[in-house]
């Protein structure tokens, strides 16, 4: 076995243990001004599903839902009950000052431990202190839990709900200085801290620790053959294969991905399927791809989630807890890319769906849809119009007397462009060109059926402001008992507690 951390390994534990408690709470109906019916009053949770949609602002559902089926349309995350707002700030590490914008990795620390945390940090405080996640309670509470992500799984997102590390590079397969230890203010590396779990590759804490008991999604290259021979002792079903024990390093060649074949022939409770060496393929790749292309035998992200909801309905009389990720939301985001963003939020609303489904039959489902951040800035803008990137100057206010102007456009079609800024129309590879500015156009549901993408007749008209994250707040959606708690404007880490008391029925960390 090769050299993992830089020191000996710790013994992997479960913390937190709790009991089950029943939330009686109303379900509500319709959505209009959140006022429900008592149509589930008295139904207990027994599960809890939550679904995260990577970068996904309240535009992303917007230009999704126009997209896909038109003004007047809804995706199925809007047909949930409840509706409400979540902000998203970080803090400072070594502190409670907020950073306005987080990351992946800080914002799904506070909703898996209720915590707000440094940008970079896994399963730790702001002070680099441990802390205990929703998953490893539910897991040590006796429920069957399961984590699933279109990016590897050892990304920020699934990884802070069943790992802990100082920096959220530290994925392995192997330990490095670089991607685990944080740097001081004088560039040198910090002292490596007592708890070597926090300096421990994410692959090999997954492997080891048996915190979900369904794991599906990317990053086979970050596991190695010692890893699946200890998941395997723990009693997963590994699909694929993770290698070759005898070679010094893995490669595409000597390991296995698993496909979606060896998924749907997947039994029982316990099941590890990574389906790519890096992130999966995005959809419009994937269906781009020849027939017989390796892309192609992957699943999609309803498909997983329909298969872990399926393993983990009957693997414990308590029930189950899953989190659901739709990563490339925000991959595509910082590319700039509408085209496969759109695609990316198509494809994360089929998982929200399949979901909603199943929670309307059981009856004591609890989903919770919603984002860690905003990413890039996207909106849209009126047909015809170009972004202030494009201009020569910004608009001017037409009516400089009145404070709060009128309605009359500040910089007609007609103004004036910057040739060198702005290339015209574009849809998707356009974020390619390090000048190009102009929108990404496209059609509706809404539109004739002559209409294409790229055209200026195309109704939905695509920016973006950034190519990093932003600090609005992001939409959330909810269904099912004790949905209606969630139909608020939050903090993040108060998600943690929410789904804390609806799993339970107590709060959080009280004996």
């Amino acid at each position: 076995m090769r050299r993992r951390t830089a020191q000996t390994l710790m013994v992997f534990t479960v913390v937190g243990a709790t009991t089950l408690g029943s939330a009686m709470i109303a379900d509500a109906a319709p959505r209009q001004g959140n006022q429900g019916n008592q149509g589930n009053q008295g139904k207990d949770v027994r599960n809890v599903i939550y679904l995260l949609g990577d970068g996904m602002g309240r535009t992303h559902v917007t230009a999704g839902r126009e997209r896909f089926y038109g003004a007047a349309g809804k995706l199925a995350m809007e047909q949930l009950q409840y509706t409400g707002a979540v902000a998203t700030y970080a803090v400072e590490k070594g502190s409670d000052k907020p950073a306005l914008v987080t990351d992946s990795a800080s914002a799904a620390t506070a909703w898996s431990s209720g915590v707000k945390t440094y940008n970079a940090a896994i399963g730790v405080d702001a002070y680099e202190k441990k802390t205990v996640t929703l998953m490893e309670q539910a897991k040590q509470a006796g429920y069957a839990t399961g984590n699933v992500s279109t990016a590897e799984i050892t990304d920020a997102t699934p990884a802070a709900q069943f790992s802990h590390a100082l920096l959220r590079g530290c994925q392995g397969p192997t330990y490095s200085d670089a991607s685990c230890l944080p740097k001081n203010a004088d560039g040198t590396y910090e002292a490596p801290p007592a708890d070597k779990t926090l300096i421990t590759p994410i692959a090999e804490q997954i492997a080891r620790n048996g915190t979900a008991d369904v794991v599906l999604g990317g990053g086979l290259a970050r596991f190695e053959p010692d890893d699946q021979k200890a998941l395997e002792a723990q009693g997963y079903t590994v699909l694929g294969s993770f290698g070759d024990p005898s070679l010094p390093a893995q490669t595409a060649a000597s390991q296995k991905v698993a496909t979606k074949a060896d998924l749907d022939k997947a039994r029982g409770g316990k099941v590890v399927g990574l389906f790519n060496r890096g992130n999966l393929t995005v959809e419009q790749a994937k269906a781009q791809s020849a027939a017989g292309a390796p892309e192609k035998r992957e699943p999609t992200l309803a498909d997983m989630t329909t298969k872990s909801i399926d393993l983990l309905k009957n693997s414990s009389k308590k029930g189950f807890f899953l989190q659901v990720e739709g990563a490339q939301i925000d991959k595509r985001s910082h590319a700039n890319d509408a085209a496969q963003t759109l695609d990316e939020i198509k494809a994360f609303d089929d998982a929200v769906k399949a979901a909603y489904e199943f929670a309307r039959k059981d009856g004591h489902t609890l989903v919770i849809v919603t984002a860690d951040h905003e990413c890039a800035g996207f909106n849209i803008i009126e047909n015809g119009t170009y972004t202030n990137a494009e201009a020569v100057a910004p608009p001017t206010n037409v009516d400089a007397g009145n404070p709060a102007n009128n309605s009359t456009p500040s910089r007609p079609t007609s103004g004036a462009k910057d040739p060198a800024r702005s290339s015209g129309i574009v849809n998707g590879t356009g974020a390619g060109d390090a000048k190009n500015f102009a929108p990404a156009t496209f059609r509706t549901a809404d539109d004739p059926a002559d209409v294409k993408d790229g055209s200026p007749e195309a109704s939905l008209w695509l920016t973006y402001l950034s190519g990093n994250h932003t600090g609005a707040d992001v939409p959330i959606y909810a269904y099912g008992p004790t949905g209606e708690k969630f139909a608020a404007s939050q903090n993040n880490t108060e998600l943690y507690g929410k789904m804390y008391r609806s799993l339970f029925g107590r709060d959080p960390h009280r004996t």
